[in-house]
């Protein structure tokens, strides 16, 4: 890997997984900063903004969904979430909060490694293009220039990533795609857990839906994943 692999902020209240991460991730090209509680994290990204974040959930005080709220708050910088093993509940919050990964504790710390140079590939790669300048579905719209959507008129609160969810669904409806095809096709994601897929369009359906329990726009398809179906020709 380069030299200028990145900058990576690794924040964990347990100094040994600080310092194991550190060595990994400077071995694979990385520059590395630490902090170990919340607090110290949010000062030293407002400092020297990092082009990742490793970013523990289980940490006394400000904990790390409450600090992956915050920095999502003014920035898209790629966060991957360390959780630990059963813990699915902080797992799903992160994801809903904004965080791009996750890794289970205990884990390996090639592994992590390898997760974070995936995510920053995705993050670097430069966005295509729209293909159009608006997609619509009735009162759905999505004005792809300015990446904002509305219902009815009103603003939809989406996230970048189910903005771009959104967006591929619009632009293929009737097709059925697995959450693997979705991981890959949506965020370019060449491994990852399936959950995240599910996540977001639990997400998107509260959003977009008006009864998320009987959603009428994105369908599951059993056995496959999800569809969208368009509710005007």
């Amino acid at each position: 890997m380069e030299d200028q692999a990145g900058r990576v902020l690794v924040v964990d209240d347990d100094e040994t997984v600080r310092d194991v991460v550190r060595r990994y991730l400077e071995t694979a090209g990385f520059t590395v900063d630490l902090a170990g509680d919340g607090t110290a994290a949010l000062a030293q990204f407002a400092e020297r903004v990092p082009d990742l974040v490793v970013l523990d959930v289980m940490m006394p005080g400000l904990n790390g969904l409450e600090v992956c709220r915050r920095l999502r708050q003014t920035s898209q910088v790629p966060i991957v979430m360390l959780t630990a093993l059963g813990e699915e509940e902080n797992r799903i919050a992160g994801l809903q909060l904004g965080a791009d990964d996750y890794v289970t504790k205990p884990f390996s710390p090639k592994e992590l490694t390898l997760r974070v140079a995936s995510v920053l590939r995705r993050a670097r790669m430069p966005r295509p293009e729209p293909p159009t300048a608006e997609l619509a579905d009735g009162n759905l719209r999505l004005q792809m220039t300015a990446r904002q959507a509305t219902l009815d008129g009103a603003v939809l609160p989406l996230t970048t990533r189910e903005f771009d969810l959104l967006a591929f669904f619009l632009s293929h409806p009737g097709v059925a795609f697995s959450r693997a095809d979705l991981l890959e096709k949506v965020w370019g994601w060449d491994f990852g857990d399936q959950s995240t897929v599910t996540v977001h369009v639990r997400r998107l359906r509260e959003k977009i839906e008006r009864d998320p329990a009987k959603p009428i726009r994105v369908a599951t398809v059993w056995g496959v994943g999800y569809r969208y179906d368009r509710t005007q020709p």
